[in-house]
């Protein structure tokens, strides 16, 4: 007669039980580790770009928030010609940090209007597209001098 004690089926279920626990928590943390990883470099998207001369680049960046998938924030960079390559000379941010909408930015029509010309300083207006509804933002002054970008 095979008689099973009911001590060894209560240990066989509490370590069954056991290693669910563990799978789940292994797979969960694995799953997390995954989705911090996508967190750790954020969604970016150039919307728009000029070249002044033989010397300015200038780009405007859509960059979509960490904490909100909604929201966006614009970076506007300037770049110089120095010994055959673009570097990075200065850099603002368009309006409010995460105060932009990431899809009306990435989408058809967001640059309402990005001119600027090739003089020294040369003289810098954004608008973007707020959204389909509201239409465009107020046009942003700059003036870039010497690489530096300045309220205009």
């Amino acid at each position: 007669m095979d008689h099973k004690s009911p001590m060894r089926s209560r240990t066989r279920r509490g370590a069954a039980a056991a290693l669910t626990v563990l799978t789940a928590a292994a797979l969960g943390a694995a799953g997390a580790g995954a989705s911090n990883a996508g967190a750790a470099a954020p969604q970016q998207r150039q919307i728009a770009s000029s070249v002044l001369g033989t010397d300015h680049r200038i780009t405007l960046t859509a960059l979509r928030s960490a904490e909100d998938g909604y929201a966006a924030s614009v970076r506007l960079q300037v770049y110089t010609r120095s010994d055959g390559a673009w570097k990075e000379s200065d850099r603002v941010t368009v309006g409010d940090v995460d105060g932009w909408f990431w899809y009306p930015l990435t989408g058809t029509g967001a640059v309402c209007r990005f001119s600027t010309a090739s003089t020294e300083p040369a003289p810098l207006t954004v608008s973007l597209l707020v959204t389909p509804s509201i239409g465009c933002s107020d046009p942003v002054h700059y003036v870039v001098k010497e690489g530096r970008v300045y309220a205009g």
